[in-house]
């Protein structure tokens, strides 16, 4: 495994990063951002992307994880329980 970058929740995501797993990571943070409220603030979360063979994994604070399936070109987003 190896680290890639950290940004915070609602920036860009890396533009070396598929699309597809750029767009996944944008719903993810129009998701939790629109949350936001008095009671729960997140604007200081952070996405850690790191590599595995390879294949990004960005995971957010709260445990959300995106991967990507390059054959089928597709994010998935995995929350926690």
């Amino acid at each position: 495994m190896q680290l890639g970058t950290r940004w915070t929740l609602g920036a860009p995501a890396p533009e070396r990063l598929p699309q597809t797993v750029r767009d996944a990571i944008a719903a993810v943070d129009a998701e939790v951002l629109a949350l936001s409220s008095a009671d729960f603030d997140p604007s200081g979360w952070r996405w850690t992307l790191t590599w595995l063979e390879g294949r990004p994994i960005a995971e957010l604070d709260d445990g959300t994880v995106v991967t990507y399936d390059a054959v089928a070109d597709e994010a998935v987003v995995t929350q926690p329980n």
